[in-house]
């Protein structure tokens, strides 16, 4: 069956038990702060599983884009080694909120299983929680006695809770699971071992496809467990895998998912597949990775240093990696892969077709940027390499490995292997020593120690009301303590709130909570799953008590006017560079906005300043607020509301206008009630933020005054400063060219001086022994003098010792320059004796072995480090 038809036989199949077919959320994770990407099916309805949100459809199905290549489900090492892991996979999912149970969950999964899929009753095993002693909890005899009515009971296998007990985090919702595996080796295999003693060892033929989560538990932060009010189903069904079983295939890369894949890079790099376990490896880990990062960066995340951009720049790095190592492949290569993957998913993603030229894009400057640092990671490598020869060593420092991975991104197996060929090996348990040590900084510095929620009302939501008023009578609804760097705070849920979140660029409000006559500070807003949490640094004496909640009214008219004015920016954009304009991010403050966009190169000062000319034009046209709430999300589109990548938007949207024929935009965020609120908008800064994107940011109102204002000032300065010249600009024109002109004459003069004080020089040589020692203190004005002083006399008197010292801007200065055959005779070493010398300056100093310098506080010492010097010779 071609994986196409699987994917939609299991929609069809739960759409046919009543089930809504719901899409994918993106990989990217926003208003989570414990995801930094979906790695399962069911984060998109953890509000539903923790209370939050009342699910508006009972019964759900979806194929959903997963990432696991962080925190406990990092499968990153295996990805491409085996046959069955993958850094991006679809989980095919149905969920119950409340609904069905155990007994439909696994009466359904069989069904579609043996009579739809057809895969034989006899390559099929269960496994069943057994239970757990120190949670408390029985076995799971009810999923078991389910199980009975379909399987044979010697098929059904009791597990672990490390198998079979299914855990959300180190908190929250929770419950047993079980799941199903299925034996694909030949009959003959099958008959000679049980597939039952196969299960979950690992064996690449006998692998889970399906896990049936019975959520029915909470854990609590001192690990206790509570039964929740409602009984929910989760369940996930590897699609990669499911398609390696009705293909009959021994690896999941043998399927069409991958094969097409597999065959582009064959015919790219001229490597067969098939011929060689490690190109065959290689090829996998870039048919593979191409997936995540072509997702990933289509759903809204760009690669770069920080956060989820670095474990995308890392994935797409690692493909490099191996196309370059293993492929001899040194050319971009992942983004050639792109329109093939484009035809796998077409007509299941079709925004991927949309948004295609630019993840190429962005994909091949990646590339080529990485290649570069692979190369100068090479050079570091050679120079690593050079020292230890200097120093008859055979292993690599860890510390130094560790360098290579963490500086250059080569990961130690690239390491070794460059190692290898050189005769070398690496110091392992130090570098495993550094990796760990980089670890549990990373770790302490992120660690958060939450509290469980102390609920005083059973509201499952927070209701928003900010966009109509900024304050608000409201009552807390329940609370928690988190710490975090040695420092604790209180998040705060109210029932209803005048106090914005962040999210979409948008800023959290700031303000304070009335308790009587108790006030509370809110900090921050941010929202976390469906919650609007408010940040406080303490707690009310009475939490109990009902509360005034209020904005801060400055902050957030100017966040707004802020907010608006990228609205009026995003359509001047398009209007001035074109339709492939769209936003990639941004972020609105009280101060400034700042507008991420897709671009492939700068723009010109020309088109900034008819997008800033058209911006203002709209704010002072005074275009009135067209707000729509509740808008069906395919009306909004059938208006031209523009959509951003990467967001995952509800059945009903909120749509902002701003004259229907210039801006209509999907937005959550708070806008002003007509354009003429803003004032005045200023763009301040283009540049590029990374491959494809472009960022300006600008200031509007009173800030956007205060800065035309202050620049009137600086002109004004400038023009009294001149006399009021007919041509400002020219004449700074004219005094920088004056000035350059000046200090090139100056240098000349500098020269010819040292030119000269170099014949002196040359004139009081001194021979001792074998050598031609030149010691003394020069009157020059710049450290490049004294260089080119050495530099000159090295060249004309051999086997020179030179010390020479000068005062310089009122420091003390020291050079020592040696003869090379000095160097390697008398085994000198110009960069250590400096240190030792430059104390007498009370300064420090480092260089090569034939040249260095040293600078210091006290001139005095000049003579003296000169005297040290020339004794130091006399005993050679």
């Amino acid at each position: 069956m071609e994986s196409k038809k699987i994917r939609q036989t299991f929609l069809n199949f739960f759409h046919s038990k009543q089930h809504l077919v719901g899409k994918s959320a993106p990989i990217v994770v926003k208003n989570d702060p414990t995801l930094m990407f979906t790695n399962a099916g069911m984060n998109q309805f953890k509000d539903y599983f923790l209370g939050n949100k009342e699910p508006k459809h009972l019964r759900i199905a979806n194929s959903q884009k997963c990432l696991r290549v962080s925190g406990k489900h990092n499968d990153l090492e295996e990805v491409g080694v085996d046959t069955y892991h993958h850094t991006m996979f679809e989980m095919l999912g149905n969920w119950s909120f409340g609904n069905y149970f155990k007994a439909e969950a696994i009466e359904w999964a069989w069904e579609l299983l043996t009579e739809v899929y057809q895969i034989p009753k006899d390559k099929l095993y269960v496994t069943v929680f057994e239970g757990d002693e120190k949670d408390g909890v029985a076995a799971d005899d009810e999923a078991t006695e389910t199980w009975k009515k379909f399987i044979d009971a010697d098929r059904i296998i009791l597990a672990s809770k490390k198998d079979n007990f299914w855990e959300m985090g180190d908190t929250g919702p929770c419950g047993p699971c079980s799941e199903i595996h299925v034996d694909m080796r030949s009959d003959e295999d099958r008959a000679a071992i049980d597939g039952k003693v196969l299960v979950n060892q690992d064996h690449p033929q006998v692998v889970e496809i399906w896990n049936l989560v019975f959520i029915q538990y909470n854990r609590k932060s001192n690990g206790e467990l509570e039964l929740l009010p409602a009984k929910h189903v989760d369940t996930g069904m590897g699609f990669e895998r499911l398609a390696m079983a009705l293909q009959n295939k021994q690896s999941n890369y043998d399927t069409d998912v991958f094969m097409p894949l597999i065959s582009k890079v064959s015919e790219i790099t001229g490597v067969k597949y098939g011929e060689s376990e490690k190109t065959d490896i290689a090829i996998r880990v870039i048919s593979d990775h191409l997936r995540a990062i072509a997702f990933t960066i289509h759903d809204g995340q760009l690669p770069s240093n920080t956060g989820a951009g670095y474990v995308i720049r890392r994935i797409l790095r690692r493909a490099v990696r191996y196309a370059y190592s293993y492929l001899n492949y040194k050319q971009p290569i992942i983004n050639q892969l792109l329109a093939t993957l484009v035809s796998q998913f077409e007509d299941f993603y079709p925004d991927l077709v949309e948004n295609q030229a630019f993840v190429k894009k962005v994909i091949e400057q990646e590339e080529v940027s990485f290649l570069r640092t692979l190369e100068m990671g090479l050079k570091r490598f050679k120079q690593i390499e050079s020292k230890m020869s200097e120093n008859e060593q055979t292993v690599i420092d860890g510390e130094a490995a560790f360098e290579l991975y963490d500086t250059f991104g080569f990961p130690i197996d690239l390491t070794r292997l460059i190692a290898s060929e050189k005769g070398l090996e690496i110091d392992e348990d130090g570098f495993e020593k550094a990796m760990q040590a980089q670890k549990e900084r990373a770790r302490a510095a992120t660690k958060v120690d939450t509290g469980d929620w102390a609920i005083l009302s059973n509201n499952s939501e927070s209701i928003f009301v900010g966009y109509d008023t900024l304050t608000a009578d409201s009552q807390v609804v329940k609370y928690r303590e988190v710490k975090q760097k040695k420092k604790s705070f209180y998040q705060i849920v109210l029932d209803q709130t005048p106090f914005y979140a962040e999210s979409g660029g948008q800023v959290g409000d700031v303000g304070y909570l009335q308790f009587g006559d108790e006030k509370i500070s809110i900090i921050d807003t941010k929202k976390e799953n469906n919650l609007i949490v408010h940040y406080a640094k303490k707690l009310p004496k009475d939490v109990t008590l009902p509360c005034q909640a209020v904005v801060n009214a400055t902050k957030r008219g100017n966040t707004t006017n802020n907010h608006t004015a990228t609205h009026l920016l995003h359509a001047a954009l398009q209007q001035v560079l074109g339709n492939h304009v769209h936003q990639k991010g941004s972020l609105v403050n009280a101060d400034y906005l700042r507008f991420d966009f897709s671009h492939f190169e700068k723009v010109t000062e020309e088109d900034l300043r008819s997008v800033e000319k058209i911006v203002n034009e709209k704010i002072r046209a005074n275009i009135a607020l067209e707000e729509l709430r509740n808008v069906p999300i395919e009306k909004a589109k059938a208006m031209g509301a523009m959509a951003l990548f990467g967001e995952k938007y509800g059945d009903f949207v909120r749509v902002i206008v701003f004259d229907k024929n210039y801006s209509v935009e999907l937005c959550g965020g708070t806008h002003v009630a007509a354009t003429g609120e803003i004032g005045f908008c200023k763009l301040t800064l283009e540049t590029s933020v990374a491959a494809g994107v472009r960022r300006i940011e600008a200031v509007t109102g009173t800030t956007a005054y205060e800065l035309i204002s202050n620049e009137f000032v600086h002109l004004n300065n400038l023009n009294r400063m001149f006399k009021k010249p007919k041509n400002l600009s020219q004449t700074i024109v004219n005094l920088v060219d004056e000035n350059t002109a000046l200090k090139r004459e100056i240098e000349r003069m500098q020269m010819e001086k040292a030119g000269t004080i170099k014949n002196a020089l040359k004139t009081q040589t001194e021979a001792i022994n074998d050598i031609q020692f030149i010691g003394k203190q020069i009157e020059v004005s710049t450290a490049d003098m004294v260089k080119k002083i050495a530099y000159d006399l090295r060249n004309e008197v051999p086997n020179l010792f030179l010390v020479l010292g000068a005062k310089i801007d009122g420091k003390a200065h020291l050079t020592l320059m040696f003869d090379d055959e000095l160097v390697k005779s008398k085994n000198l070493h110009a960069g250590k004796l400096i240190r030792t010398l430059a104390k007498n300056i009370q300064g420090g100093g480092g260089g090569q072995a034939f040249y260095a310098s040293a600078g210091g506080r006290n001139a005095q010492g000049i003579d003296k480090a000169i005297h040290e010097a020339k004794q130091l010779a006399e005993s050679l």
